[in-house]
């Protein structure tokens, strides 16, 4: 018995807004007066991954929620995890070769290894260091906080659909 594949949408004016919201990154990053709260185009990848995942799940029209899951996040992580562990890899290596030890730095390996996980976002808020903190400057994965909320998005979202969708009804 083969497996029935989900059925990919491709739209291409999703890449049109990522990229906007990559060159708005970038711009705010190069110097924050190039384009002020250029930030938000991370709000923009949150809103696209909303709109992807929920697509993603919609054209699983009538299959098992085990199955969904399942290619699910095979999917996520085929697509996420080799970059991500290519970018820490090597960041944690030239961190250690060019970032000298001190109390600016004390939280970058830490970062770099709940990063793997999806939860840098927790380290960087539990040691006080949110998004705008002089230290963020001296550690590397700090961009990484973006990828723990997406990724536990990823985790916490389809549950909800789901049970959404299997209690629409009930509404």
């Amino acid at each position: 018995m083969s497996e029935v594949k989900p059925r990919s949408i491709y739209y291409p004016y999703i890449d049109g807004l990522r990229a906007i919201a990559v060159i708005s990154v970038v711009l705010y990053h190069l110097k924050d007066s190039y384009l002020p709260g250029g930030f938000s185009g991370v709000d923009v990848f949150f809103v696209i991954s909303g709109f992807v995942v929920s697509i993603s799940m919609a054209n699983f029209k009538g299959r098992n929620f085990f199955t969904f899951v399942t290619t699910f996040y095979a999917r996520r992580m085929k697509r996420i995890l080799p970059a991500l562990l290519f970018c820490v890899l090597m960041t944690g290596l030239f961190a250690a070769l060019f970032i000298p030890g001190s109390w600016l730095s004390d939280t970058n390996q830490k970062t770099g290894l709940f990063a793997l996980f999806g939860l840098s976002n927790f380290i960087l808020a539990a040691t006080g260091n949110d998004y705008f903190s002089p230290k963020t400057d001296f550690n590397p994965f700090t961009h990484t906080w973006s990828l723990g909320v997406e990724e536990q998005f990823y985790f916490i979202f389809p549950l909800l659909f789901f049970v959404w969708v299997a209690f629409r009804s009930v509404r």
